[in-house]
């Protein structure tokens, strides 16, 4: 059980693996107002950089359940370099299932959604783990604006417009859901070039290593294309945020 090959290379330097910055997740934590020792679960974390600065910098204590074994291993070392070891963990399985054995005060889904079947399932897998009056986070993408033709659409990484929703309506949804928006933290374009563009280096650098990897072919043609992509679709097109709930 792990993440595809093709992900881990384009991702292999990446610490948050959305368009979002570190500062944008510095100001996420600072907005939040979180107490000392506060638990947070992150279910798809990645490369742990949530938790690991969150309880650095606001003293939170948390664990992170990912599928990828590389992006687990950076994120045990990025709490060890931290110092911050003592206060998160990391688990490796499938989050779509993942319930804490205790109620936290954060529930974190922060860019993969799928792992409940898309926001309403997401929402109603974190509350399995929250306790009342906590804060749940999902990370989203939404329509910055409305895509032309199905070419755009696809290259956002969907498969129909309906995928996403403009973020007027996707606020709305969290409102049907039963939830009261709290904060929000969007990305810019800055922000999508910052997580589109290392991928193009760390896929350039991983082929300069591996030319006779079986693999070397399709990520020669994906990046020949990628910046070009980028550019036209998913830079102009496609917004994406992080967005605090609570329970009404």
């Amino acid at each position: 059980m792990d993440l595809p090959r093709p992900f881990v290379i384009r991702e292999s330097d990446h610490r948050i693996h959305n368009p979002f910055t570190s500062g944008k997740l510095a100001t996420l934590g600072r907005a939040l107002r979180l107490p000392p020792d506060a638990a947070v679960l992150d279910l798809a974390c990645g490369s742990g950089e949530l938790l690991c600065t969150w309880a650095r910098d606001h003293r939170t204590t948390g664990t992170g359940v990912d599928i990828s074994t590389a992006f687990l291993a950076k994120a045990r070392e990025r709490a060890v370099g931290l110092g911050v070891a003592d206060r998160v963990r990391f688990e490796h399985g499938d989050a779509s299932g993942y319930v804490a054995a205790g109620p936290v005060d954060v529930a974190a889904c922060v860019g993969a959604t799928w792992i409940g079947g898309g926001v309403g399932g997401t929402v109603a897998l974190l509350r399995r783990s929250l306790r009342p009056g906590g804060l749940l986070l999902i990370g989203h993408p939404y329509w910055r604006r409305e895509p032309p033709d199905q070419a755009t659409v696809e290259g956002c990484h969907a498969t129909s417009r309906d995928e996403y929703l403009p973020l007027p309506e996707l606020l709305e949804q969290f409102g049907a859901l039963g939830c009261d928006v709290v904060e929000m933290v969007l990305a810019d374009q800055d922000s999508w070039d910052r997580y589109a563009a290392a991928q193009w280096l760390s896929t350039r650098r991983w082929l300069d290593a591996n030319p006779d990897d079986e693999l070397a072919p399709a990520m020669r043609a994906e990046l020949a294309g990628a910046p070009a992509r980028h550019a036209r679709y998913q830079r102009e097109f496609l917004g994406w945020g992080v967005f605090a709930l609570m329970d009404r």
